[in-house]
């Protein structure tokens, strides 16, 4: 029977247990969006993962959302990057970065020259972001040009190439928690004419070319995704037939040979089987379609973890919060020893409280 702890591969990425590290806002980059040495060691500290997948990190100026997020499109944030990166693999780790663009979900504070977001649409949601101001509503989005969306495609083609400039084993492109690929993707944000928008082939149009793009960049072996089909996470409503959006889109990215799909089951932080569901999500359908490398999110624990991978109904399960608190999580799951409690006031900015002094098992 498959365990936890045994060592696997995901595209060219091998590792030594099937425990992933989740990306992880933190909100603790220095000026610039540079990763300083407290985000090398918090790294550093949670390298017995099998493989870290680094926060969500912006692909260029206009992707940003959120306060002190950090960046990979400037030659000081890929020279941060790197030191993070030989961190992790001197201490044995393996380490992917996510590639983000948050679209509508921003703030004009954050943007450069005050700029409105974009997105697939120009509808803002009731949702909020992090600013200098603490929490505030997002400023009004303006929906992309199509002939904007080349360019698009190109920053997370060039941010890729960056990710392996700066030491990272490949990437993870966020298509997840309705941010701008999500936007593109659902016909609740989608509001759209033209290629881009309509049908299921062309909402997904965007991603595909995204993907495509990335792993012609660096090689798709080196090249995951995250998704999450039925998440409402900031104000945003389900695509009206969840099933048949994403069951296309793996379908069409199974041919391109990529190291993993990283899925989100259920509510983003929430319940894994939301009661205003109209019926179950078949996320084995998805996996069996893709065919490739199968992360899974949301909720696990030790008992749970270990169940969906022995029933080879995942390769790998991502924890999220409890790799904040526990820097060791793998040596605690391994043990089954009691995990640290979260400080919650302390996930998002400061210092090093709440970020790299949770202690290690003696």
């Amino acid at each position: 029977m498959t365990t936890l702890f045994e060592p696997t591969r995901l595209g060219d990425i091998a590792l030594a247990n099937r425990i992933v590290m989740a990306p992880l806002t933190r909100n603790r980059a220095q000026a610039g969006n540079v990763p300083g040495p407290l985000t090398v060691e918090y790294y550093r500290q949670r390298a017995s993962a099998g493989l870290i997948i680094a926060e969500a990190t912006q692909i260029s100026p206009m992707a940003q959302g959120y306060l002190d997020t950090p960046g990979i499109h400037s030659a000081e944030q890929v020279a941060g990057w790197r030191k993070v990166t030989d961190a992790v693999h001197a201490a044995g780790g393996r380490i992917v970065l996510q590639l983000w663009h948050v679209g509508r979900i921003s703030h004009t504070s954050l943007l450069p020259g005050g700029a409105a977001p974009v997105s697939s649409t120009a509808r803002r949601p009731n949702a909020q972001t992090y600013t200098k101001e603490g929490f505030v509503p997002v400023s009004e989005p303006r929906a992309l040009r199509d002939d904007e969306l080349p360019g698009i495609v190109d920053d997370y083609r060039r941010a890729a190439r960056n990710a392996i400039d700066a030491g990272f084993d490949g990437v993870e492109v966020h298509a997840a928690n309705n941010y701008l690929l999500d936007q593109f993707m659902r016909d609740s944000v989608n509001d759209r004419s033209g290629p881009y928008g309509g049908s299921i082939d062309n909402r997904i149009r965007l991603v595909v070319e995204v993907m495509q793009a990335v792993a012609a960049e660096i090689g798709a072996a080196r090249t995951g995704i995250r998704l999450s089909p039925i998440t409402t996470f900031s104000d945003t409503a389900r695509d009206s037939n969840p099933q048949a959006l994403y069951g296309r889109l793996v379908e069409v990215l199974a041919p391109l040979g990529l190291a993993f799909v990283h899925m989100i089951e259920g509510e983003t932080g929430g319940p894994r089987e939301p009661a205003d569901l109209a019926q179950p999500f078949d996320y084995d359908a998805l996996k069996k379609a893709f065919g490739g490398g199968w992360i899974v999110n949301n909720g696990f624990d030790r008992a749970s973890a270990e169940a969906k991978v022995a029933a080879g109904a995942a390769d790998a399960i991502a924890f999220g919060k409890p790799f904040i608190a526990n820097p060791d999580l793998v040596r605690r799951l391994r043990e089954n020893a009691p995990l640290n409690p979260l400080r919650a006031e302390l996930m998002y900015g400061g210092g090093a409280e709440g970020y790299i002094d949770y202690p290690a098992l003696a």
